[in-house]
């Protein structure tokens, strides 16, 4: 018998319900809170890399208190954004980040960084990830962010089969559809957090569990 296709439509469904009590994504979050410009969200991502939300959150808004714009930034001085994201990690190469991306949005942009995947991918720091993540949450754009949750989630439900998030975000580009290309983040993030975690996945809380491959789980769900 062939195999059955996912249905990822049913997924993104069930998934969309399953992640209602549980707190957004970072990125979503600060968005909802009217952080919404492409400086900001750009430099939140910056932050949550190797950052848990936990920490991220509390010290974007703090920084945001105290500057939200290229020339608040730079305003503020190197020494002190570096004290205000202390908590987050490596926090002194992200200050040197996050200052030499406002000093270019200043000098070339008039402090408004535009919707554009390639001005965002040469800023130092800004990968795939961060620069998808912003024009989808800033700008509204259909990109795909692929963060360790989307590659693990992904894949376990057999929907792709890739080793890197680099190579996951090309499978998704090719076979997610467009209505979910932003969703998919915003939703797997929570979902990754709180059921389909990296050990010991909640198989016997999970919507998805009739539906799910279980690849690379190591314990199966009772008969």
């Amino acid at each position: 018998m062939p195999k059955k296709a996912f249905d990822i439509d049913e997924a993104m469904r069930r998934v969309e319900v399953a992640v209602r009590p549980f707190p957004q994504a970072a990125l979503f979050e600060l968005a909802e809170e009217g952080h919404t410009s492409v400086f900001e969200i750009l430099v939140a991502c910056i932050l949550s890399i190797r950052t848990r939300d936990e920490v991220t959150l509390p010290v974007a808004r703090a920084l945001f208190a105290q500057a939200r714009t290229p020339s608040d930034i730079l305003a503020l001085g190197e020494q002190r954004l570096d004290a205000l994201i202390r908590a987050v990690s490596f926090h002194e190469r992200k200050a040197a980040q996050i200052m030499a991306i406002a000093r270019e949005a200043v000098d070339r942009f008039g402090g408004r960084l535009p919707c554009n995947r390639e001005t965002l991918l040469a800023f130092k720091g800004v990968g795939p990830k961060c620069a998808n993540l912003t024009l989808a949450i800033a700008c509204g754009e259909p990109f795909i962010a692929v963060d360790i949750h989307v590659h693990r989630i992904t894949n376990r439900w057999g929907y792709v089969n890739t080793r890197t998030p680099e190579e996951t975000l090309h499978e998704l580009e090719k076979k997610l559809p467009r209505r979910y290309w932003i969703d998919i983040n915003r939703l797997l993030v929570p979902f990754g957090k709180f059921i389909c975690t990296g050990t010991r996945p909640r198989c016997l809380q999970c919507p998805l569990a009739d539906m799910c491959a279980r690849v690379g789980v190591a314990t199966a769900l009772p008969h």
